[in-house]
């Protein structure tokens, strides 16, 4: 992909990702993700029916009447994005590359961030961190996320989450809402590569899938190269039982993936490329606050 390429791209996505956060994610976002907590904004003369527990007793002694501290939720965030570009997330049945995909995801949950006043950072991952893009706000850093996806080009071509996550881990010692997006196609323990992070962060999984690496066409023989290992095999798609074979294979591995990432605890979020995800993030949203009321 050229340069001109990348940069229409990120036109591109920006176009659609900007409609659906002021459409629809924005308010979401902002419920399901707080800020850090109460923060002190200024004190005022008391007036019946206050809490007393908000009573400031240094200015009411200076003052000589009851005045209260006055609090205001402190909104603001660190967002950090944590995306898969291992060789597997360059493959795409349809219009759209899981790459592509993962870029778009990006660019939604990052411009939702900055619209409530959020820093977002970046973590291109392999088996291996490959790229790093400190915290900022703005429109033009987000806009810089979405390109370093898109323009990327790893160095290793296998998937890791551990690395990306100690490396979450280590450069920043405070709380932050983290996105992991890739495939998953990892023969990683997740529960052990995902343990520490989970505890420190507020850390969200998304799958990026593509629904032909289960359903295949009766295409004849087709020669099959791995992404990752660079292991080629020829497989007869024409043979109604190897289809079912094949299809059998990838909705187990999807079985398995669920259940790992259940143990874990974290929320989940799957979606297809070149499907609409809207209504699974919203889903999403709706979910998590619906469990932050009860």
């Amino acid at each position: 992909m050229t340069p001109r390429d990348i940069i229409k791209k990120v036109r591109q996505i920006e176009i659609r990702t900007r409609h659906l956060v002021n459409d629809v994610f924005a308010g979401e976002y902002h419920s399901v993700f707080k800020g850090r907590g109460m923060e002190f904004q200024e004190v005022r003369e008391y007036e019946p029916g206050d809490d007393i527990r908000s009573i400031d007793w240094n200015v009411t002694a200076r003052m000589g009447h009851p005045f209260i501290k006055k609090f205001s939720e402190e909104r603001e965030l660190t967002v950090m994005l944590l995306v898969d570009i291992s060789g597997s997330n360059l493959f795409g049945s349809g219009a759209q590359l899981k790459k592509d995909l993962a870029a778009e995801l990006a660019a939604v949950l990052a411009f939702a961030a900055i619209r409530n006043n959020d820093r977002v950072g970046l973590i291109l991952f392999s088996d291996e961190v490959e790229h790093y893009l400190p915290p900022k706000k703005g429109s033009s850093h987000v806009l810089r996320v979405v390109r370093d996806v898109l323009g990327c080009k790893p160095q290793r071509r296998g998937t890791a989450l551990a690395p990306a996550l100690d490396f979450l881990n280590h450069i920043t010692t405070r709380k932050t809402v983290s996105f992991l997006i890739s495939d998953f196609l990892t023969g990683e323990d997740l529960k052990a590569a995902l343990r520490v992070s989970a505890a420190r962060h507020d850390l969200v999984a998304i799958v990026a899938a593509d629904r032909r690496e289960r359903d295949w066409p009766a295409a004849g023989l087709v020669e099959w190269r791995d992404p990752e290992t660079g292991r080629r095999q020829m497989v007869d798609t024409s043979d109604a039982r190897v289809r079912r074979a094949l299809a059998g294979l990838q909705e187990q591995r999807r079985a398995d993936l669920k259940q790992r990432l259940a143990r874990t605890g974290l929320d989940v979020v799957e979606v297809w490329a070149g499907e609409a995800y809207d209504r699974e993030l919203v889903r999403f949203f709706k979910q998590r606050e619906r469990r932050l009321r009860t």
